[in-house]
Formats: C-alpha cells, sequence, structure tokens
C-alpha cells in the first residue's frame, strides 16, 4: 500500500523526500549544535507558514510538537541541498497555500483561524483525486507532511519524548555476528 502511494508521486516530492531521508540519517550521526540559526531558503513569511504547517502535522501535546523539534530548520536544510527546480516547486507550493488561504479566508495561512488551517489542510490530505486548481496544493502537503515526519522522528524530541528510543542505540554501521560459531 505505502509502494503505491510513493509511487503515486511527483518526481520533485520523491526527490525532496530522498534528500530528507539523507538529512534523516546526518541529524542522527551528528545532532545540531543549538546556536543561532538563520534559514538558507526560507525568507520570514515562509518560516512562520511552514512552522504552522508542522506544527499542525505534530502538534505539541503532553510531548514536544513540530515547533519544539525545530522541523522548520530541517525542511530549510532539505531545501538549501534540493535542486533549484524541485526547491522551486516546494516555495511555489507555499506561496499556493498562503493565495489560497487569502481567497477563502481573507488572511495568509500561518494568520488564518486554527480551525480554517485544519479544514484547509484536511481538505488536501483527503482529496482523492484533485481538480487542476488543487493539484499543487495537494503534492505541496503531501511533500511537506513527509517531510515533517521524518524530521521531527529524526530529531531529539522525537526521538528521546515521543518514542522514548534513546539515540545512543542508533548503529552507523551493523558489525554482524561475532559470536565464533557463525563466523
Amino acid at each position: 500500500m505505502g509502494g503505491a502511494a510513493t509511487a503515486a508521486l511527483p518526481l520533485w516530492v520523491e526527490n525532496l523526500l530522498a534528500i530528507a531521508d539523507l538529512h534523516a540519517h546526518q541529524q542522527a550521526k551528528h545532532p545540531a549544535a543549538a546556536a543561532a540559526w538563520t534559514p538558507k531558503v526560507f525568507d520570514d513569511q515562509q518560516n512562520d507558514t511552514v512552522i504552522a504547517l508542522t506544527e499542525l502535522i505534530i502538534p505539541e501535546t503532553d510531548t514536544p510538537g513540530a515547533r519544539a523539534a525545530k522541523v522548520n530548520q530541517y525542511i530549510d536544510g532539505v531545501l538549501a541541498d534540493a535542486a533549484a527546480a524541485d526547491r522551486e516547486t516546494f516555495l511555489q507550493g507555499l506561496t499556493w497555500l498562503d493565495l489560497q488561504s487569502r481567497e477563502r479566508y481573507r488572511n495568509r495561512f500561518a494568520e488564518a483561524a486554527p480551525e480554517h488551517q485544519v479544514a484547509f489542510l484536511t481538505e488536501l490530505s483527503t482529496t482523492a483525486e484533485p481538480v487542476p486548481d488543487q493539484r499543487r496544493g495537494v503534492e505541496f502537503f503531501r511533500a511537506i507532511r513527509a517531510m515533517t515526519i521524518a524530521g521531527y522522528y529524526t530529531s531529539e524530541p522525537g526521538l528521546l519524548q515521543e518514542i522514548g528510543d534513546p539515540p545512543l542505540l542508533f548503529f552507523a554501521e551493523f558489525p554482524g555476528c561475532t559470536h565464533p560459531e557463525h563466523q
């Protein structure tokens, strides 16, 4: 089922997800130091929209949400390493989302009422066959949802507080069985 869903993704989404996978592995090996962060790709408005989106995808509950896990920084890093065309398509998706939100709710997405944000994302995530005007939004939401999940579950809050998995159990390389009788 997952393979069929992946096969239906546009190439630009698959490209971004491949880079996100590489970032997830690097993040697990080399956690980022707590320093002042400056976006490489996002402007302030885009960053605000990504924070709002990712927090709706993985909200704070009794564990930290996407905002606390700095998923926006993870996505910005993925986009910085992406091909220019894939990065631009993602950014066009952000613009599309804000334009649609302005048309519907008279506010850009990050400033819309929470119930409007949820309704809009629910529509994008449940549309089986989008009309041509919605296709960009549906593809964009699939991309940001997948990157949010990858970024969150490879972050310290995602691993330690959500899953409860100490990162020291991560093997960069599996040494194989060391019993003499299995050599």
